[in-house]
């Protein structure tokens, strides 16, 4: 694999992933499918980035690179609804913007203006604990600048998106890490792009679930005849650090299971499981997101999270364990 380092990084005939180290809260990766040239050729960008700065930065380091840029990138697709793989959309003006129906769903209820609002009202000190940690992870993040430009193609399983002569699968694996998850499967390039159903060298983050559904599409990803993965958070991996995404959901689902029936609350819980071998993934703290969406599944309870709550449960954790 290539090394980690930020910019664009070619991993096949066409193919590009845009890797933002370290891969912690917000710095997400994007990819690019090209064919041709620009004037004879088409591009489709996997993605775009949490602010309108970084992704006028990405969008001309594509340019430069390959000639497909801001004004001849002809196709987005957005793997899911968070505003860091979606947030950049308002600069590609002439593309068309592909998501799920759930993920255009999810992109409405919680909008890149939402986010400024609570970051504002967490640098005025009004969120508690919850908004000292939320402005302390999307500090480097600018949302006032950031225009809606919401899907205006949506589709439901399965779509195809044709770039050129390249053709690529869209694969709804959702609801997972969100209410929409999609898979980007380009079987000519022998590549895959995940979004967030992958975070590799940090913890993944389940604001949806069921479990078994982000499992069943790891596995999925590992039954695919592709040699290059670009996760949604982190370096480029192989099917091992697939494995490793599964595991870690398979640990946590069991140990939360068990605390569950020993009448444990979700709070004591997260608290509670030990993280052995994936302590020194980033972001740990977000096992409170996890365990909690976990007793939600368990009992049955169709409560959406309660992202304010749960942003001061992961602050009281970090800050603890720092």
């Amino acid at each position: 694999m290539p090394g980690y380092s930020k910019g664009l990084q070619e991993i096949g005939d066409g193919l590009f992933a845009w890797l933002q180290p370290d891969g912690g809260w917000g710095w997400s990766n994007a990819g690019l499918i090209v064919d041709g040239r620009p004037g004879d050729g088409a591009a489709a960008l996997v993605d775009t980035l949490f602010d309108t700065a970084l992704t006028a930065e990405m969008l001309a380091g594509m340019e430069r690179a390959t000639g497909f840029g801001a004004s001849t990138i002809g196709q987005v697709v957005n793997t899911h609804a968070n505003g860091d793989h979606t947030h950049g959309n308002h600069l590609l003006h002439g593309a068309e913007i592909i998501a799920s129906e759930a993920s255009a769903r999810e992109m409405e209820a919680f909008s890149p203006k939402l986010l400024a609002q609570l970051k504002a009202a967490s640098a005025a000190g009004q969120l508690g604990i919850a908004g000292t940690y939320f402005a302390e992870v999307f500090a480097p993040f600018d949302f006032a600048g950031v225009e809606e430009r919401p899907p205006t193609r949506t589709f439901c399983g399965h779509d195809h998106l044709i770039v050129g002569s390249k053709a690529a699968e869209l694969i709804e694996v959702g609801p997972a890490h969100t209410a929409g998850d999609v898979l980007v499967h380009v079987p000519q390039g022998r590549a895959v792009f995940t979004g967030d159903i992958l975070f590799i060298e940090g913890t993944p983050i389940m604001w949806a679930g069921p479990v078994l559904n982000w499992i069943a599409a790891c596995e999925r990803i590992i039954a695919m005849d592709v040699d290059v993965i670009v996760p949604g958070h982190g370096p480029l991996t192989d099917k091992a650090g697939v494995r490793e995404v599964a595991d870690y959901l398979a640990y946590i689902r069991d140990e939360a299971r068990a605390r569950h029936a020993a009448g444990l609350s979700a709070e004591a819980a997260a608290r509670d499981i030990g993280l052995g071998r994936y302590a020194s993934w980033k972001d740990a703290e977000r096992i409170a997101v996890n365990v909690d969406t976990l007793y939600r599944e368990f009992n049955n309870n169709p409560t959406p999270p309660d992202a304010i709550r749960l942003f001061g449960l992961m602050g009281q954790i970090y800050y603890d364990r720092r």
